[in-house]
């Protein structure tokens, strides 16, 4: 609300200055509650936890390497496998070990058809984890 002179001869027009007394008193007021409860974020409680000794149990799940050529010709772990044959091959991998894992590393100019069939072959076997093996480029780019 704007406040003007007592003489109401002149035309009342509003204030143009901004009021600045409610922001001074919100910042103190949270400057206030920073300073109350700051103490606070910095107390610990002390526990005293039971120890136990136990050795990690380290399961490394079984991978099967699979390579597609630039003809589109599969091998899994260098024997050549028909796109028949290689969903049961990855269907008897996951009966052995459900966490089994398919690298695979196909030929840059390899197409993508191959790739994708061999991935939708795999993932009906109920393979989780596949990952794609590349090499690095010269020059660390």
């Amino acid at each position: 609300m704007a406040m003007g002179s007592f003489n109401s001869a002149g035309a009342q027009a509003p204030m143009a200055e901004i009021n600045t007394t409610p922001l001074i008193d919100v910042m103190l007021v949270l400057l206030i509650i920073f300073i109350i409860t700051a103490p606070l974020l910095t107390h610990s409680v002390n526990v005293d936890l039971p120890r136990a000794s136990s050795a990690p149990v380290e399961h490394k799940p079984t991978t099967l390497q699979v390579s597609i050529d630039a003809d589109g010709n599969v091998s899994l772990a260098g024997q050549a496998v028909s796109l028949s044959e290689l969903e049961s091959r990855f269907r008897d991998a996951v009966g052995q070990d459900p966490l089994v894992e398919m690298h695979l590393m196909a030929d840059r100019a390899t197409r993508y058809e191959a790739v994708a069939e061999t991935m939708s072959a795999a993932r009906r076997a109920g393979l989780g984890k596949i990952g794609f093996v590349t090499q690095p480029i010269a020059g660390g780019r």
